[in-house]
């Protein structure tokens, strides 16, 4: 394990920077009905970090037991398959779908609707929905970024997206509307 993951705060009460947005996250995850989020702002300024202690705190320390699982995605009848790895846990599951290149809207969609679809699997532990994490959702194609846009409206009963990215000005508006979105300076 590095220091640096050894020694990361798990809590948002243990993160010393930008207190308000910690408060403000703690007061959304205690209000029950928790909405879609953008996560924004320059690269090592604590986005994931940040993220992670939010997960602890909706779910507990069980979002702690990730697993990392090679998958493969064949969308399609003719379509060659697309490599992905995904870190997951029993309450969220976290990709980077720039990483399926041109595929990206297909391999977005399936991985959505397959968590979506599922129920939790650790009843009663925190709310009744899934997370997606999606990582550099900046990188997003256009088609890509609009399919996810209409998935968003879909599953919105049974899953939730955070979604992190340095620059909010390249993820479209419909995207950016229905999110909250918060900046990590």
């Amino acid at each position: 394990m590095l220091w640096v993951d050894k020694h990361r705060p798990k809590k948002l009460d243990e993160l010393d920077y930008h207190k308000p947005l910690s408060s403000q996250l703690k007061r959304m995850v205690g209000g029950g009905d928790f909405p879609h989020m953008l996560l924004y702002g320059p690269s090592g300024a604590g986005k994931k970090t940040r993220l992670m202690a939010l997960l602890r705190e909706m779910f507990g320390s069980s979002v702690e037991r990730l697993r990392v699982e090679q998958r493969t995605f064949k969308v399609g009848a003719s379509a060659t398959p697309v490599d992905l790895t995904l870190v997951c846990s029993s309450h969220h599951i976290e990709l980077n779908p720039s990483d399926a290149g041109t595929r990206d809207r297909d391999v977005v969609q399936e991985v959505i609707k397959e968590i979506a679809q599922s129920a939790s699997v650790v009843a009663g532990a925190g709310p009744a929905f899934k997370v997606v994490v999606l990582n550099e959702v900046e990188r997003m194609s256009k088609p890509a970024q609009h399919a996810l846009r209409r998935t968003m409206e879909k599953y919105v009963a049974t899953c939730r997206l955070l979604l992190c990215c340095v620059n909010p000005s390249k993820v479209i508006a419909p995207i950016r509307s229905r999110c909250v979105c918060l900046r990590v300076a």
